[in-house]
């Protein structure tokens, strides 16, 4: 297969995962920080108390960020086309747990709320949270994931032996939800020791290193806006009027076998 039908055959793949949900709640067209235009898709499913949120990168690359709000947990998944040029003739995909830091994004019974006046609109957050650095430490063994939350397996079915999670992450999870740290942790296992060389210091790529990976969410709920008015009989009462906006980037960070498969660090100098 040529470089165009294997990129073809990537850009329906990753068009089929979207096709495959339910009708978006929302779909937000959004500028993100490089000028750069994406379709987020944001859709609650109030029964299952989750969230995903997806959008596809003008390169090709497809976003995933899906919130368990029971099990605590946010699972950060990416597809990446390869770079055929340089010797990467399949795609990637990498998904990352972390724990869920509540009021960090609106519930989904409110998401499932939300209604869009002006769907053409070009979406700008309100506030920027930044850019909050992640190392992983820990690989998430597939057939143990449901214990940390049974949504991993499926969204990340395609990423089994590149899901990752750190022992931090898991004791905040443990501590959220009372769940046993013991339980949770035996569903991973020890990456290697941080004794090698960051990807982007080595000109190797077929030596280890330690991988970093950006994943930025240009616009989502963060949180609700509240207003003050007076009932009928003229008692001043508090309402839902809105919603605040955000935008965070998160930088991976995570032991790969090979440098060829981080080779986007080159730009990370």
């Amino acid at each position: 297969m040529d470089i165009f039908n294997k990129s073809t055959f990537l850009l329906v793949y990753i068009a089929t995962i979207l096709a495959q949900r339910t009708v978006a709640q929302l779909v937000v067209n959004v500028k993100n920080k490089g000028g750069e235009i994406v379709i987020e898709n944001i859709n609650a499913n109030v029964t299952d108390d989750t969230i995903i949120l997806e959008f596809q990168k003008s390169d090709g690359t497809y976003i995933c960020q899906f919130i368990d709000f029971k099990s605590g947990v946010q699972i950060f998944k990416s597809l990446v086309l390869g770079e055929e040029e340089r010797g990467q003739s399949q795609y990637q995909v990498m998904c990352f747990i972390t724990r869920f830091i509540n009021n960090e994004f609106i519930s989904s019974d409110a998401m499932s709320k939300l209604r869009q006046k002006n769907p053409s609109a070009i979406r700008h957050p309100e506030d920027d949270k930044g850019r909050e650095p992640h190392q992983k430490d820990l690989l998430v063994n597939s057939e143990r994931s449901h214990l940390l939350s049974p949504h991993i397996n499926k969204i990340c079915n395609d990423a089994k032996e590149s899901t990752y999670t750190s022992e931090a992450d898991l004791k905040a999870i443990s501590h959220s939800t009372d769940r046993e740290y013991y339980q949770l942790s035996s569903a991973t296992h020890k990456l290697q020791p941080y004794t090698v060389p960051k990807c982007n210091e080595t000109a190797e790529l077929w030596r280890s290193c330690l991988c970093s990976y950006e994943i930025c969410i240009g616009w989502y709920p963060c949180g609700l806006k509240y207003c003050k008015g007076k009932d009928s009989a003229g008692k001043i009462v508090s309402y839902r009027c809105g919603i605040k906006t955000c935008q965070k980037c998160r930088m991976f960070q995570y032991y790969v076998k090979q440098k060829l498969l981080c080779l986007w660090d080159d730009n990370n100098l």
